[in-house]
C-alpha cells in the first residue's frame, strides 16, 4: 500500500466554541496518492490517465476492455512496466501492453489526457462511446433478493482498506450471487471511480472470467454513463451505486439490458432499469417489517 498513500504534514485547527482558539497542532495526515499512468500499445502511446498507483496491470487490462480493444484473456499477451520518456528512469508510471497478433490496433489512438474524475474525456461524441457489445447482459438470468442487494454497500465498505486510511478514494466490488449469499470476488480502490471499475474488470479478464455472468458490480459513488458502459462491456448484468445515476446512465442501462440500482444504502434502494432481476427478500416473513418494499 506504500505507493497508494502518502503522508503529508498538515496544520490542524480545532475550534471548541469558546472565544479562544485551541493551539495549532502540527501533525501528519495520510492522503490517497494520485499519479499519471501512460498506457502504451506495442510501444505506441495510447492514453494517459490519472490514477492511484497499485493494481496497474489490472487497470490497463480493464481499460482496454472498456475501450473495446480486447474481450478475452488470450488477446492480451503481456503487460510490463517500462521506463519513461527519458528512457532510463523507471517510475512505474508507464505500462506497455502487447496484444495478440490477430487483435487489430484501435483505428485511432486516443492521445488524450484522462483525469481521475472522467473516463471518457476527449471523446468526440456520445456515439463514440457506445461501443459494440461483445457480451449481452440482457440474456443473463441472474435474480437477486432485494435484501442481498442492499447488503452489498456495507460489504464493500468493510473491504476498503485505502479509504480507511485516507477517506479519499472510490471503490468497486465484484460480487457473485449464488443462491442467497453474495461472494466478494474482487475489490479495487482508486481516486477515480472509473479506474476502480477498470481495475476490477481487468482483474477478471486476467483471471479468464469474462463475461462476468451472474455478478453484481457495487460502486461507492454515483452511477454514470461510463460505468454502465464498462459493466455492459464486461458482461455484468447488475450495477449498483450508493449515490445517484445520471439520466443517460439509466437510458443506456435500459438499452443494454443492465439492471441499474442507485441510492443503495442498506435500508432502501431505487431500481432505474432491469427491475425483473430484483426479487423479494430471502426471508418472506421479514418482508412485513422490512423497510425495503418492492411493488408486486
Amino acid at each position: 500500500m506504500a505507493r497508494m498513500t502518502q503522508r503529508r504534514k498538515i496544520h490542524r485547527f480545532r475550534l471548541d466554541g469558546s472565544a479562544t482558539e485551541h493551539p495549532v497542532r502540527f501533525k501528519e495526515d495520510v492522503l490517497a496518492a494520485e499519479e499519471p499512468l501512460e498506457i502504451r500499445l506495442s510501444g505506441r502511446s495510447f492514453s494517459v490517465t490519472m490514477r492511484t498507483p497499485g493494481d496497474d496491470f489490472d487497470l490497463v487490462a480493464g481499460f482496454l476492455v472498456s475501450e473495446g480493444v480486447i474481450r478475452h484473456q488470450s488477446e492480451l499477451v503481456s503487460l510490463r512496466f517500462c521506463a519513461g520518456r527519458n528512457g532510463d528512469v523507471q517510475t512505474f508510471n508507464v505500462v506497455d501492453a502487447q496484444l495478440a497478433p490477430d487483435v487489430p490496433m484501435p483505428d485511432t489512438m486516443r492521445h488524450v489526457y484522462t483525469s481521475s474524475s472522467c473516463g471518457i474525456c476527449g471523446t468526440e461524441s456520445i456515439d463514440a462511446v457506445r461501443k459494440t457489445l461483445h457480451f449481452d447482459p440482457s440474456q443473463d438470468g441472474l435474480r437477486i433478493p432485494v435484501d442481498v442487494l442492499a447488503e452489498l454497500p456495507e460489504r464493500l465498505r468493510e473491504a476498503q482498506a485505502v479509504f480507511d486510511k485516507t477517506g479519499g478514494v472510490h471503490a468497486a466490488g465484484l460480487f457473485r450471487v449464488d443462491g442467497d449469499e453474495p461472494e466478494l470476488l474482487c475489490v479495487r480502490e482508486d481516486v477515480g471511480r472509473h479506474n476502480a471499475v477498470d481495475k476490477v474488470v481487468g482483474w477478471a479478464l486476467r483471471q479468464g472470467l469474462l463475461p462476468l455472468r451472474g455478478t453484481v458490480l457495487q460502486v461507492s459513488g454515483r452511477a454514470s454513463f461510463e460505468l454502465v458502459q464498462k459493466a455492459a462491456l464486461a458482461g455484468i448484468p447488475v450495477l449498483a451505486a450508493v449515490s445517484a445515476p445520471s439520466s443517460l446512465a439509466a437510458d443506456l442501462a435500459e438499452e443494454m439490458g443492465v439492471t441499474l440500482v442507485g441510492f443503495s444504502r442498506g435500508h432502501s434502494l431505487n431500481v432505474y432499469a432491469g427491475r425483473d432481476r430484483v426479487g423479494r427478500p430471502r426471508n418472506a416473513a421479514r418482508q412485513e417489517n422490512d423497510t425495503l418494499q418492492l411493488p408486486a
